[in-house]
């Protein structure tokens, strides 16, 4: 059998779930859609009432904000109350794990007002913004000053907070890394109530360090302070048609951004932005854009494109034009490529709405989109939930960029999943070992896209509904995660932890390094107050036993046998 030949699978008999979930798009399109473009109108006008407010106001509700959070952690008592969480519902957050931790007993503290960006501070070129602040709300503050933050997430709803503590990428992040190695300093509100100030290189360096991937179980963070950058108003973006086995697809997203000889800090050699789209086994386009003024994007010649207007064609289907049209180039304003793929989310769109694509819906009703992800959860119940969890296939894979041939492989003969996003990033050699790391050794391979301070890693993003379940075969999606999970283990990859995981404890500890986690979860109080990062994200309800036990045991066994 060819390697690009499907592997046969008996068919799957068909339960009254498919037919709801086939049948969902009219739940979407009467309630969803019309709640969430209501919802975003009321956020957009909460956004500019804050605007309105001077730098010194924000501040000043800021500091009795964090008051009333210290206020809060006070009046806990350990013996009588559960463990600590935000007061945010579960359905709120957009990854796609269940956060069924909150189910247990537990001590809720109200983060809700955390959503102001604090200062923009031009001089030092520093965000200084909290938690709840999202991509869409600062990109709108800080383009027009022709500034951004280094690493601009793409969706609108994603968080400053859910990227620090989680995981957030962009088309940038093979320079600046990800989203957390361009935090400055974090504001974090500590188990027994202290407010400290963490950087990389104050008393609570190893604090800094630990923070990102933790998932908010090593403190509150309030507030954060981020890199920005200087923009232009356009980005000249190069459309690149790749056709070839995966060898040849991998080789030349390589080369796309990371010159042969070596070179990858210089700026005439290397791109300011770089995403892939692989659309079959044999077909991909390479997208790589260039920060362009107004002045180069309005010369006779030069074609521009609006993508952000509603009635616009998806951005994955007009990039995969290119493998028609050719390699061509247009100009898009940085905004809407910033936030290029939110309307349709990436290609998840096509699922939630088959016809949402087409250019009646767009015209008449694409400006209602994106519906919100948490609606969307909010709205489908256990039985579509579980359905998903076995149907779908919401997962990044974070791998050696030199093993992104082998990683399009894996994803082809186990899931069958198409468009695949490809994402470089940097993975920075850092004073401490964090929960994720690079390669031991990679700086003397001198291999493409790396350098002696950071190993170029890629996401490999893996969204849609697998082969064999569109074509209604047999497809068991635990499995198939199971089976993914133990590639990036053996791979020294590494698995997002917004994304539904089967990890046990042990493989959780053998894919992270539990060691800079574990040494600040004790030394700043955070065992028995707040739950450990592999209970948080782990799949399933977890039962308020299950959670003290795992408080009380300090998951010395887990980390013992991972050692």
């Amino acid at each position: 059998m060819s390697d690009l030949e499907a592997p046969l699978r008996p068919k799957r008999k068909k339960i009254w779930v498919d037919y709801l979930v086939n049948l969902r798009w009219i739940i979407v399109v009467f309630v969803v859609l019309p709640i969430s473009f209501t919802l975003y109108f009321l956020i957009y006008l909460g956004d500019i009432r804050s605007e309105m407010k001077s730098f010194k106001q924000r501040q000043k509700e800021h500091d009795e904000n964090v008051k009333k959070v210290v206020k809060r952690l006070k009046e806990r008592n350990p013996k009588r109350d559960g463990l600590v969480c935000t007061a945010r519902k579960p359905w709120i957050a957009v990854g796609m794990r269940n956060v069924d931790y909150k189910r247990a007993r537990h001590f809720e503290v109200d983060l809700s007002e955390f959503r102001n960006i604090l200062e923009v501070d031009k001089e030092n070129m520093i965000a200084r913004v909290e938690p709840l602040v999202n991509m869409g709300q600062i990109t709108r503050v800080t383009v027009p000053m022709n500034l951004a933050l280094a690493v601009v997430a793409e969706l609108d709803d994603l968080t400053v907070g859910g990227l620090i503590n989680g995981y957030g990428i962009e088309g940038s992040s093979h320079i600046y890394g990800l989203f957390s190695d361009t935090v400055v300093a974090y504001e974090i509100v500590l188990a027994d109530g202290r407010v400290v100030r963490a950087t990389k290189d104050n008393e609570y360096s190893d604090l800094f360090y630990a923070i990102p991937w933790s998932q908010g179980t090593l403190g509150l963070l309030v507030s954060a302070e981020i890199k920005l950058i200087p923009i232009k108003e356009y980005m000249k973006l190069t459309y690149k048609p790749v056709v070839g086995n995966f060898k040849d697809l991998a080789q030349a997203y390589l080369d796309s951004f990371a010159p042969r000889d070596g070179d990858q800090d210089n700026p005439e050699k290397v791109p300011d932005f770089v995403e892939t789209m692989i659309y079959s086994p044999t077909r991909g386009v390479c997208m790589t854009g260039k920060y362009a003024s107004k002045e180069e994007a309005k010369k006779k010649g030069n074609v521009t494109n609006n993508v952000g207007w509603w009635f616009k064609p998806w951005f994955y289907q007009h990039a995969e034009k290119a493998l028609k049209k050719g390699e061509f180039v247009e100009y898009i304003p940085t905004r809407d490529y910033y936030h290029r793929h939110t309307r349709c989310l990436y290609w998840e769109g096509k699922l939630i709405l088959p016809f949402a694509d087409q250019w009646w819906f767009r015209f008449l009703f694409g400006w209602m989109m994106p519906p919100k992800v948490s609606l969307l959860k909010a709205t489908q119940g256990e039985a579509i939930r579980n359905y998903y969890h076995e149907m779908h296939v919401i997962q990044d894979m974070l791998v050696p960029l030199y093993k992104v041939g082998d990683a399009l492989e894996w994803v082809h003969n186990e899931m069958e999943v198409y468009p695949i996003w490809l994402c470089p990033h940097r993975m920075f050699k850092l004073p401490l070992k964090t929960m994720v790391y690079p390669e031991p050794g990679f700086e003397v391979h001198h291999r493409q896209g790396d350098t002696h301070y950071a190993q170029m890693y890629t996401d490999v993003g893996v969204y849609y509904a697998p082969g064999p379940v569109l074509r209604g075969e047999v497809f068991d999606g635990a499995e198939a995660v199971r089976r993914m999970e133990n590639w990036l283990i053996e791979n020294h990859g590494f698995q997002p932890q917004y994304a539904v995981s089967e990890l046990t404890e042990k493989n959780f500890w053998r894919m992270f390094d539990a060691s800079l986690y574990e040494h600040c979860r004790k030394k700043y109080g955070a065992v028995g107050t707040f739950m450990s990062v592999y209970y948080k994200s782990k799949k399933g309800r977890k039962t308020e036993k299950e959670v003290q036990d795992a408080e009380q045991a300090h998951l010395e066994t887990a980390y013992a046998e991972a050692d």
